[in-house]
């Protein structure tokens, strides 16, 4: 009823009826805009995953933007994580950054990790014609006439790395245990600051002579020749622990460690992982124990006391 006593008109009662409906409908719609459907309400309490640092240092073999581009592929669908790999030139840069907690683990190279065994434990280590191990190579010109390491004395020799086992700590601890001091015994040396770039130097003649992982040379010499064919082998070490895969101690358990893990022992049983080692040229990734890198250990104890 209207206030003056007479009805409302159909009309004005239509207009009301669709003003309500329509303001009710609105309201509805509105409540739809803010409040989540049940799906989004359950991603909605879902703490995003922590992304995994994973940094790669010269031991790596290459910086080919492929290779890296599908191991960061296998990693983040293998853990479920974002994977950041984080490259450095130098094996200290990357080992300062996983000390720091800076990265979450790293492929680094056996010299640093038995000298921070205490604060690193192994998460993974390559596999390699179907062993852990490696050697380190001793190389010249291809063209010299040299039978032993002792006719390499007075050289220009390239080093990779200075905390890398087999591009500097092997021949150190070689020469050591001759008798001889290290820092006398060639007349001039450097570092190149990675094993591919040591091959090169010695090839192109920059350098009469190197120490080169045995690993990346046998590769190189298979996938691309044209480096290699300048260089020969003087002589190989004893086998030794592959370069390893580690982390802090105290994140061993975290749940980013523990993915990475899973996903790097894993790696051969995946077709994506297996095209990644392919690449690689490894067998796989396998666990370790400490013991795996004490002939290394010895040298730098060696080199230490003596060199």
């Amino acid at each position: 009823m209207r206030r003056d006593g007479r009805k409302p008109s159909p009309a004005a009662t239509g207009w009301r009826t669709e003003r309500r409906d329509f303001l009710k409908a609105t309201a509805l719609a509105a409540a739809g805009m803010l409040l989540p459907s049940a799906s989004q309400a359950a991603n909605a309490g879902a703490v995003p995953r922590q992304p995994i640092r994973f940094g790669l240092t010269p031991v790596f073999l290459t910086n080919d933007l492929i290779l890296l581009e599908q191991l960061q592929a296998y990693l983040e669908r293998a853990t479920g994580h974002p994977v950041q790999l984080v490259t450095r030139r130098s094996y200290q840069e990357i080992t300062s950054l996983l000390l720091a907690g800076q990265i979450d683990l790293a492929w680094i190279c056996g010299f640093p990790y038995t000298v921070h065994r205490d604060a690193l434990g192994l998460v993974a280590v390559p596999v390699w014609k179907g062993q852990p191990l490696y050697r380190s190579y001793l190389i010249c010109g291809a063209e010299r006439d040299v039978s032993g390491f002792e006719d390499l004395a007075g050289d220009t020799h390239a080093y990779s790395d200075p905390d890398s086992n087999s591009g500097y700590l092997v021949t150190r601890a070689l020469i050591t245990e001759s008798g001889r001091r290290p820092d006398a015994f060639f007349a001039h040396s450097f570092f190149t600051y990675g094993h591919r770039n040591v091959v090169r130097a010695v090839s192109a003649g920059l350098a009469q002579s190197g120490s080169v992982d045995g690993y990346v040379w046998d590769v190189l010499s298979a996938t691309e020749p044209e480096l290699t064919h300048g260089t020969r082998i003087v002589r190989q070490s004893e086998l030794l622990g592959f370069p390893p895969v580690a982390a802090l101690k105290e994140k061993a358990d975290s749940p980013e460690l523990l993915a990475a893990r899973r996903a790097l022992l894993g790696m051969a049983q995946d077709e994506d992982g297996r095209a990644v080692l392919a690449m690689l040229r490894l067998d796989g990734f396998q666990a370790a124990e400490p013991a795996l890198f004490d002939r290394i250990a010895a040298k730098v104890a060696l080199v230490g006391r003596l060199g």
